[in-house]
C-alpha cells in the first residue's frame, strides 16, 4: 500500500515572536532595557541533517600558530595504531574526553558588541553610554518600550566530546622495522629484494608517527640514504666495510682529521661501492671542517659507534682493559674512544668478579616499558639514571621525565654515594 505525504500539510515548526521573548525575559527576572536590542533565536537541527562529520580539537599555542600560517596538521595511524596529530616540528597523542555541558556549534552567532543597533549602548563605545543607561534607569516600563529585533540562528551540531592532545615523543619504531626490511647489502643481493616493500621519503614520512623534523632526524639516528629513489639502510657488516675503506683513505693521503675531501673519497671507491651509497655514508659520517673551506672532518661518535658495534658481538664479553685497547687500536689515529659513545649499543657491567663490557642494542628491546624493564633487570642489577637513559628515554614525554619513569617503575637505593635502580619485585 502507498502512502502519499502532502508537504503542504507537513507540520510548520514554531517561530518564537518578539513577544516570547519578552515573556521569556520577564519570568528570568530581567531587565529589558538593560540587554542589547537583537536577541538570537537557536533553531536545533532535524533528524536529517547530518554533521557527522564534524569534531572538536582542543589546540594549543604551538598548533594554533601552525594553521594561522597556513601549515597543515596531519593525523596519521595504522589498521592497529593509536591516531596521533602531527604538525611540521611536533607529534600529539589523541585522546577523546567527554564534555560535562554539550556544546553548540551555531555559525554566524553574533556577539555582545554586535547585537547592538545603537553605537550608544555598544560595549565597544566604553564609557560613553553612561548618559543613556541613566536614562533608562529612570524611566519606567511604561514610558519606554524597548525596539526587539528577532534573528533565527541554525545550530549545525552538538558536541558532547572533544579530543584532547598532549605532546609525545616521535614513534621510530616502525620506521626502523620497515627500513629493516630492505636492508642493502650489494648490488650483488639486490635480487633478493622484494620491490614492493621499498619505500621513497614521502611515503614513509606518511606512514611514520611523527612530525616532519622529527622524520628527518629519524632517519640521521638510523643512518638512511637514498638509493635509487628508495630510502634504504645498509647492512650492518656491508657499511662498516665501506666506511672502513673510507677512513683508511685518511692514512693514506695523508689528511688531517678535518681535511678529508668529499670528491676523492668517492672517486677512490668507484668500482667497490655505488656511487650513491659512498656520498650517502659520507654526508652521514662527515660535517664541514672548520679549519679548512670545502673540507670535512669524520663525526668521532658516529664512527667510534660503528667501530665499538663490530668488536662487541652479541653474547660475548669484554673486560673492560681488553675492550678499550682494542677499540682505540681500530679508530684512526687522533680520534679516541669513550664510554658514552656506547649510549644504547653496550654496557659496562661491574658487577661479579670481573668487571666487563657486553652488547645491548636499544633497538632489540621490548617496546612496552613494563617487558623493558624487565628485561633490563634481567640483563642487570643494578643501574644508574646514566646508564638507564638510552634504554628508556623512547617513553619520555615533555611533562614525563627520565627519572619520573624510574620513580614508577623502579626502586632506588644508595651504595658509596652514589644511586642505583634496582627492579621493584
Amino acid at each position: 500500500m502507498e502512502v502519499e505525504v502532502d508537504e503542504n500539510n507537513a507540520p510548520e515548526l514554531y517561530v518564537r515572536t518578539p513577544e516570547d521573548v519578552r515573556i521569556i525575559v520577564k519570568h528570568a527576572k530581567l531587565d529589558e532595557r538593560q540587554l542589547t536590542q537583537v536577541t538570537q533565536a537557536l533553531v536545533y537541527p532535524s533528524a536529517n541533517i547530518v554533521a557527522d562529520n564534524l569534531r572538536l580539537l582542543e589546540l594549543d599555542s604551538h598548533m594554533l600558530e601552525q594553521i594561522r600560517e597556513g601549515q597543515t596538521l596531519h593525523f596519521k595511524g595504522g589498521l592497529h595504531e593509536k591516531v596521533v596529530l602531527c604538525t611540521d616540528e611536533k607529534t600529539y597523542d589523541v585522546k577523546g574526553a567527554e564534555i560535562s555541558n554539550s556544546l553548540l556549534l551555531v555559525p554566524d552567532l553574533k556577539f555582545a558588541a554586535a547585537t547592538s543597533t545603537s553605537p550608544l549602548k555598544s560595549p565597544r563605545s566604553g564609557n560613553a553610554n553612561a548618559s543613556l543607561e541613566r536614562s533608562l534607569n529612570d524611566s519606567t516600563e511604561d514610558e519606554l518600550e524597548v525596539p526587539r529585533t528577532l534573528e533565527q540562528r541554525q545550530v549545525l551540531t552538538v558536541f558532547h566530546e572533544y579530543y584532547e592532545c598532549r605532546e609525545i615523543r616521535p614513534r621510530y619504531r616502525k620506521l626502523g622495522e620497515l627500513l629493516q626490511l630492505t636492508r642493502y647489502s650489494g648490488p650483488e643481493n639486490e635480487y633478493c629484494i622484494e620491490k614492493k616493500l621499498l619505500f621513497n621519503f614521502q611515503q614513509l614520512l606518511d606512514t611514520v608517527q611523527c612530525s616532519r623534523l622529527q622524520f628527518m632526524d629519524g632517519l640521521r639516528q638510523y643512518r638512511a640514504l637514498e638509493f635509487d629513489g628508495h630510502l634504504r639502510v645498509l647492512e650492518y657488516e656491508y657499511e662498516y666495510r665501506i666506511v672502513n675503506l673510507m677512513l683508511g683513505l685518511i692514512s693514506e693521503n695523508s689528511w688531517a682529521l678535518d681535511e678529508v675531501d668529499r670528491s676523492e673519497t668517492i672517486q677512490a671507491l668507484d668500482g667497490i661501492a655505488p656511487e650513491s651509497i659512498v656520498s650517502g655514508l659520507f654526508d652521514i659520517y662527515t660535517v664541514s671542517s672548520d679549519r679548512c673551506p670545502d673540507k670535512y672532518s669524520y663525526q668521532e661518535s658516529l664512527v667510534a659507534r660503528i667501530v665499538a658495534q663490530n668488536i662487541l658481538q652479541p653474547g660475548l664479553r669484554f673486560r673492560n682493559e681488553e675492550f678499550m685497547r682494542t677499540w682505540q687500536e681500530a679508530l684512526p689515529e687522533g680520534m679516541s674512544c669513550q664510554l658514552e659513545y656506547l649510549s644504547g649499543i653496550g654496557i659496562y657491567d661491574k658487577e661479579g668478579a670481573q668487571p666487563c663490557i657486553r652488547s645491548l642494542a636499544e633497538e632489540q628491546l621490548p617496546t612496552n616499558i613494563n617487558d623493558r624493564m624487565r628485561t633490563l633487570f634481567k640483563t642487570k642489577r643494578k643501574w644508574t639514571l646514566e646508564e638507564m637513559e638510552p634504554y628508556i628515554d623512547c617513553f619520555t614525554t615533555p611533562t614525563l621525565s627520565v627519572s619520573m619513569l624510574l620513580a614508577k617503575y623502579a626502586r632506588s637505593l644508595t651504595e658509596g654515594g652514589i644511586r642505583y635502580y634496582v627492579s621493584k619485585h
